[in-house]
């Protein structure tokens, strides 16, 4: 027997599309931590904080994957390309130094908080418990994300650099929405 696309009574196509947009998400988020790790490793203070960071996103993406699996939502085409952009992105804004990583990380969780809470109310009806209460347990670890690197930044200002990342994070999240 197939899982089902969506819970049971629920007729809101919506869900599958949140569920796909924010395992994609998870993915590329796990993924710049991983580049900036692999640049940074051990040798800064703001490792340790980055490995804290990578291991709850490791667990968003373990959930998400296991919300997409039982309930049958196919990925994004675009993962693999992800894949590979969100540890170039991760590598490359390390190399420019920690502050510009936590730059990163600050610009891609404003928009990630924006976009759950987005979700968060699409989801006050009630209808599905499950995504919503995952979606909130996310979103809190991606404000404490956003609050640690800016507290890292030490009020350096990378703003191409974060208008660039942002713009990419809202355009990763419509592509994946359909495609």
């Amino acid at each position: 027997m197939k899982p089902p696309r969506h819970l049971p009574g629920d007729t809101h196509a919506d869900t599958r599309e949140m569920i796909r947009v924010d395992q994609a998400g998870e993915h590329g988020a796990a993924r710049i931590y991983a580049g900036q790790l692999a640049v940074m490793g051990g040798r800064h203070a703001m490792a340790g904080e980055i490995r804290h960071m990578a291991g709850q996103e490791k667990r968003h993406l373990d959930g998400m994957n296991a919300v997409m699996s039982r309930r049958g939502v196919r990925p994004t085409l675009f993962g693999p390309a992800w894949h590979i952009a969100g540890f170039v992105l991760g590598a490359g804004t390390a190399l420019l130094g920690p502050k510009a990583a936590m730059a990163c990380t600050e610009a891609v969780e404003t928009v990630i908080d924006e976009h759950y809470g987005e979700q968060t109310e699409a989801l006050a009806d009630g209808k599905d418990p499950e995504l919503k209460a995952m979606i909130d347990d996310y979103r809190a670890d991606e404000v404490e994300h956003r609050e640690a690197a800016a507290a890292h930044t030490g009020g350096a200002a990378f703003p191409v650099l974060e208008s660039i990342i942002r713009a990419g994070c809202r355009t990763a999240i419509a592509v994946a929405r359909k495609i």
